[in-house]
């Protein structure tokens, strides 16, 4: 009997897909538990709806995620710290607060732990760094470190 699970089932599948099980397990255990719907017309019509709702989404997050990219292009984010004599920075520059300034100066909310540093930043000048927006989308940001 072909059934379309209404959730994580370990050793059986993932949510919202259609597996083979056989009719016993799918009549005594999984209906009664509500962790399964049979597999009629009218529950994969339902099903298939609701994968383009979500493909949509995905698709939608997705083009916003290259428009920042192309934003990213054009902003040059300046962080002023506080630097000894040979341009080394006390401390060094990290990705919160790479977050924050470019929040503070152009108004772009990124999670931090998007923001792709290896270590911190620890001279001045201007460094590329890469922000990952979304799956598949990567940003390179400017930023100019610069002494107060």
């Amino acid at each position: 009997m072909k059934v379309i699970l209404l959730q994580d089932i370990k050793g059986v599948g993932k949510k919202d897909q259609v597996i083979e099980a056989a009719d016993g397990y799918a009549r005594n255990f999984l209906f009664p538990r509500k962790m399964a719907l049979e597999a009629n017309a009218g529950n994969m019509g339902k099903l298939n709806a609701k994968k383009e709702v979500i493909q949509r989404k995905k698709d939608k997050e997705k083009e916003e995620a290259k428009e920042i990219a192309k934003r990213f292009k054009e902003i040059n984010l300046e962080i002023k710290v506080k630097s000894g004599q040979n341009g080394r920075i006390f401390g060094g520059v990290t990705s919160s607060q790479i977050a924050e300034n470019l929040e503070k100066q152009y108004s772009m909310h990124i999670d931090k732990k998007k923001i792709m540093l290896d270590n911190s930043i620890k001279n001045l000048g201007v460094v590329d760094v890469k922000v990952k927006l979304y799956e598949g989308v990567v940003g390179t940001l400017k930023v100019k470190i610069s002494s107060i």
